[in-house]
Formats: C-alpha cells, structure tokens, sequence
C-alpha cells in the first residue's frame, strides 16, 4: 500500500469513530467531559489526513500518528477513571459526600456533572465506548505509522 493509502485509511478511522460517537450521541448517550476530549484529536487527524492526501510527507503522518495516540491515552486514561483504577477530574467525577453540611450537600448535588465520566453509559463485551476508542485508536496510529514508512527517502519532508 501507499503511503495516501495508509493515511487515507488512517484519517477514515477517525472519521468513522467519530461518526459512531455522534450516532450514539444522537441515541441518546450524551457524552461525558472526557468524551468529548476524545473526540478532539480525531478532527485534528482527519484534517491531517486531508493535507496529507494532498501534499504527502513523514511530518504530516507522524502529526497523524501522534493525534492517534492522543485520543488512545484519553481512551485509556477515561477507561481508568470508568473501572475505579484512578480518579478523574472533579469537573465529571463523583465525589465523596463526606461530613457536609445540609447546604454543602445541595450544593454538591446542584453543581454535579449531568454525565459523569465514572459512569459507563454503554459497553461491548465489557469494554466501554472509552476502552473501544482507545483500542481502535492504537490501530489507526499503527496504520499512521506505517505511512511514515511508505514515503522514500527523496520526500522525507
């Protein structure tokens, strides 16, 4: 394969796992804070894509690569938060009620997130749509990679 053939394919990952977010979203999955944040670096590979498609070059497809792997760490990152493996920001996390009084308690409760990031709101095999980006982002970076190896040395720009 070419190398507009690896980053094609590559930036149509992105673009397809950014569809399946909007799909479910318009399903009815609202997304969380760190949803959202995944769905950031895939834009930015599907742009890449689209100048690579044009203008081939090494930069271009590591750009691509490094987005991918970007949205992989959030994926992972997001996963650990789900499963309890760490705390994630306080922005979309529950947070331990503690010895509040009354007032703090409303408080907490009136300022909580609407969709919390320590929730999954749908899962596949016991993966959550955070671990299945995660995973599928990986593979697209893989696919980016290897255009970086397509490219002769000639055009190494």
């Amino acid at each position: 394969m070419t190398q507009r053939a690896f980053t094609g394919l590559a930036a149509f990952g992105s673009f397809a796992l950014l569809s399946g977010a909007f799909i479910f979203q318009s399903l009815g999955y609202a997304p969380c804070p760190m949803c959202l944040w995944q769905r950031y670096p895939h834009v930015v590979a599907i742009v890449i894509g689209l100048i690579a498609f044009f203008l081939p070059g090494r930069i271009l497809a590591l750009l691509g690569a490094a987005a991918a792997l970007t949205t992989a760490g959030i994926g992972v990152f997001h996963t650990g938060v789900e499963r309890g493996w760490w705390e994630g920001p306080s922005t979309c996390s529950s947070q331990p009620i503690g010895d509040l009084s009354p007032e703090e308690l409303l408080d907490q409760i009136m300022n909580a997130p609407l969709v919390r990031c320590d929730e999954v709101a749908w899962q596949l095999l016991g993966l959550s749509m955070a671990s299945w980006n995660a995973l599928f982002s990986l593979g697209l970076a893989a696919l980016w990679l290897m255009a970086v190896t397509r490219l002769g040395p000639s055009r190494a720009s």
